[in-house]
């Protein structure tokens, strides 16, 4: 049961965040300022989802991984904090900064500034997150070759 919680965790968190990221690409590309900022206002709101999947996922697999020595549980347990890192030095705090701006209408350069470095580390994010679901896959033999435990 607790190998379903941490992959169903998993999945909800990289499939808000990909909905945060795609969202802000396609706003900042064809949207107007008011859309930009309800964008960024959703973006806030979809924390609450967000950050207790990642909580989950991060509770469930240190239980999982607990025990385990293989090479795919090493890499996920390196991955993980960075992730976590990532998401509460940058990216949290990222989406109340650009909420506020949005939402006064302020579009400066320090806006796109922090734009960027947000959708950068969303990319690197998403890219660890997706390691770690392959490798998750692998060690539940959903795919490829399992590691023993």
């Amino acid at each position: 049961m607790k190998t379903r919680i941490h992959a169903i965790a998993g999945v909800v968190g990289f499939l808000t965040i990909l909905s945060f990221w795609t969202s802000t690409v396609t706003v900042e590309l064809f949207g107007t300022p008011a859309a930009i900022a309800a964008v960024k206002s959703w973006i806030l709101s979809g924390m609450f989802v967000l950050i207790p999947a990642m909580a989950i996922v991060g509770a469930t697999g240190m239980s999982l991984g607990r025990k385990r020595r293989d090479r795919l549980t090493k890499v996920k347990k390196t991955r993980m904090p960075v992730i976590a890192a990532n998401g509460l030095v940058i990216l949290v705090p990222a989406a109340f900064y650009l909420a506020s701006k949005a939402n006064a209408g302020d579009f400066d350069d320090w806006f796109y500034a922090v734009q960027a470095v947000e959708l950068i580390a969303g990319a690197a994010n998403l890219t660890m997150m997706g390691l770690n679901i392959r490798d998750g896959l692998k060690m539940t033999r959903r795919i490829g070759q399992a590691a023993p435990q």
